[in-house]
């Protein structure tokens, strides 16, 4: 790799660990630019590495991102501050290999937008009725403030905070559950957090979206007079550039360490 660039979060302790390893890098003769780096260092947390993701959608083909975790939640970083000077010698020394991930493709009229963790569509103002089909057949009407459909990388994010499934990552999957939901004898769904395998298409259908919200990743757009929304995986990778030995379990126990 000859070209990078670096994204870091606002505080001081990173962006001091960002001069020093821009420092380090160009004095070994790798070139820093916005324009077409080959490597994206993110230095911070999760959500900075979220929005380096969205930053380079455009070229996404043709970087890589690996993360430095100094930040609340580290969970998709591989080294944590104390280790960012051996991240620096493993990109300078080592072989590296990708851990590719699909990104979720949202489509709404003539839009599309993609996220890595999830979509949302919530409605905190009155009940949000959404019919759910699944490969164009209908699975059910969902009623209550809204619906998230997650991937595998999304499971330990906003769907485990409405007690979805955390997903092993070995496994790319799609998973649809439901914001809190209305269960009483006129109105039932199924309530209870859905896997479905990763080439699904899920098509959500209401009369009437206003006062709703798209939610993808950390981003919004508001729904007026959208009547279907369509998600799938898309074609799309994100390229996660690993030097060492990664092990999904351990990551978990920083969820609740």
């Amino acid at each position: 790799m000859k070209k990078f660039y670096i994204i870091t979060k606002e505080d001081e302790e990173s962006k001091n660990i960002e001069k020093e390893i821009k420092k380090i890098l160009e004095d070994n003769c790798l070139e820093y630019t916005k324009k077409n780096p080959e490597i994206i260092i993110c230095i911070g947390g999760d959500g900075t590495l979220l929005h380096a993701i969205h930053t380079f959608l455009p070229i996404i083909k043709q970087v890589s991102f690996i993360g430095i975790h100094t930040g609340t939640l580290g969970f998709l970083t591989d080294y944590t501050k104390e280790e960012y000077l051996e991240c620096v010698s493993d990109i300078l020394t080592k072989e590296y290999y990708f851990y590719k991930r699909r990104l979720l493709e949202i489509k709404m009229d003539d839009d599309v937008f993609y996220a890595v963790n999830e979509m949302r569509i919530e409605n905190s103002k009155r009940t949000l009725d959404l019919d759910i089909h699944i490969d164009n057949s209908y699975f059910e009407t969902c009623r209550g403030s809204g619906i998230c459909l997650c991937t595998q990388l999304g499971s330990t994010a906003y769907n485990r905070s409405i007690n979805g499934a955390v997903i092993d990552g070995d496994l790319e999957l799609l998973q649809l559950n439901e914001i809190a939901s209305i269960q009483h004898s006129r109105y039932r769904s199924l309530g209870s957090p859905f896997i479905m395998k990763e080439n699904k298409k899920i098509s959500f259908y209401s009369k009437d979206y206003r006062d709703s919200i798209l939610c993808y990743d950390h981003l919004y757009k508001e729904l007026t007079n959208e009547t279907r929304i369509e998600c799938c995986l898309s074609n799309i990778e994100i390229n996660f550039c690993r030097f060492k030995e990664y092990s999904y379990f351990k990551r978990l126990k920083i969820l609740y360490e």
